[in-house]
C-alpha cells in the first residue's frame, strides 16, 4: 500500500527528474538515485540493475531497473555522462533503496557532460506538483 505524498520524503537541495530519479550535485560530480516517491510506488524492492562505472550515458536513456514485487521500472537518467561509480552495496542490500533513497539508497555517481542539463531538472516544489 503506498503512502500519502505527505508522508514521504523530499530533500530540498537536490533536483528531480520527471521519471523520478533525483541529482545531487557533490562538487564536479553528480549522485544519483530514486525519489522516495518512486520507490513507495514499487513497493519492496528485491533487485536493482546498474550500469558498469565507465560507461556513457545521455540524459533520458534507461541507465537500470529497479524490481520489485509488483513490477520491473525502468532507471532514467538525468543528465549526461560518464557513470564513474555504483553504489555496488544495492546487490546485496536492495532494501536500501525502499529504507533510505537519498542516502543508503543512492544508485549511481556521474561525472555530467553538461551542467546546464541540471537546469532542466526540478525543484522539490515543482516536483511535488507532478506527482500530486
Amino acid at each position: 500500500m503506498t503512502k500519502p505524498i505527505a508522508e514521504l520524503n523530499f530533500i530540498d537541495n537536490i533536483f528531480y527528474f520527471h521519471e523520478h530519479t533525483w541529482a545531487k550535485v557533490e562538487g564536479n560530480l553528480v549522485k544519483v538515485g530514486i525519489t522516495d516517491f518512486a520507490q513507495d510506488q514499487l513497493g519492496s524492492i528485491i533487485f536493482v540493475e546498474l550500469p558498469n562505472a565507465g560507461e556513457n550515458y545521455s540524459k533520458n536513456d534507461e541507465f537500470g531497473q529497479a524490481e520489485s514485487a509488483k513490477t520491473v521500472s525502468a532507471l532514467y537518467m538525468p543528465v549526461s555522462g560518464k557513470i564513474v561509480e555504483v553504489n555496488s552495496e544495492l546487490e546485496e542490500a536492495p532494501q536500501n533503496v525502499n529504507e533510505d533513497p537519498y542516502v543508503a539508497g543512492w544508485m549511481i555517481v556521474v561525472e555530467p557532460s553538461n551542467l546546464d542539463e541540471l537546469k532542466e531538472l526540478l525543484n522539490k516544489e515543482d516536483y511535488l506538483n507532478q506527482i500530486k
